[in-house]
């Protein structure tokens, strides 16, 4: 498998004489995989991916997408990832559209109207495309998330708790969506959920970290079958040490 995203002992520390957030972290991310993060609070997890996007930088080690290294040339792959989230922020004052399209000019899309019109229909934004972002519900809001990560057409998409405001029918209809593109596209998905149940049956592999290192790594059966327990959260609770388990 073509690896798009590589990281080589990858550490971070916030503070002199504290416990470093990431510990020498070795991770892959392949061309077409969906791989899931997992861990108790504080394990690392948002700082990982901070890196990985070229917003925080290691203390030590290095993050390489599609090659390079992103703290010296994360201006050469900016334009092939995107990120997600449900902290998310946007010009009230502009419409969906407006908004969807500001953004593929700023990508410098071609056909940007046409991208946008293909966006709202596919992630069923179009009855409201015209509101305002400040009168969207909070579903409605992170649907409009997903809908800018997706404007450039990303080559890697980073998205956390995508599916958490979502009602069981659009979140099904998101992880198809999402899963096509995987397939048809070769796209690689860094995913983060609460919902165990999603994180099994939509991940190709699931990385666990608990305080800044990788405690297991591996295909929800896989890992299942290696610790004996029934499902992923009897898992995760047994190898976050009986913390209280959230996703990041």
């Amino acid at each position: 498998m073509h690896h798009v995203l590589v990281t080589e002992k990858v550490t971070k520390c916030y503070l002199p004489g504290q416990p470093p957030a990431v510990k020498e972290v070795d991770l892959t991310l392949g061309q077409g995989e969906i791989l899931s993060i997992v861990g108790p609070n504080g394990a690392g997890k948002s700082t990982l991916v901070q890196m990985m996007l070229g917003l925080l930088l290691p203390d030590s080690g290095m993050v390489r997408l599609f090659g390079h290294d992103v703290s010296k040339e994360r201006r050469r792959i900016a334009h092939r990832i995107n990120y997600a989230s449900t902290d998310l922020s946007l010009p009230y004052s502009l419409t969906v559209r407006e908004n969807l399209l500001t953004y593929a000019l700023i990508y410098n899309m071609k056909n940007p109207r046409e991208r946008v019109a293909r966006l709202l229909s596919t992630l069923g934004l179009e009855s409201f495309a015209e509101r305002k972002v400040g009168a969207l519900s909070t579903g409605q809001v992170a649907r409009m998330g997903i809908a800018k990560a997706l404007v450039n057409d990303p080559e890697i998409l980073f998205l956390d708790e995508p599916t958490a405001t979502l009602d069981p029918e659009v979140s099904g209809q998101l992880r198809h969506l999402l899963g096509t593109m995987v397939r048809e596209r070769g796209m690689a998905l860094l995913y983060t959920s609460h919902n165990m149940r999603e994180v099994e049956r939509f991940s190709d592999r699931i990385v666990l970290m608990r305080a800044g290192e990788i405690a297991a790594e591996g295909t929800a059966a896989d890992l299942m079958q290696r610790y004996g327990t029934e499902d992923l959260e009897e898992l995760f609770l047994l190898l976050a040490g009986r913390e209280e388990v959230a996703v990041e």
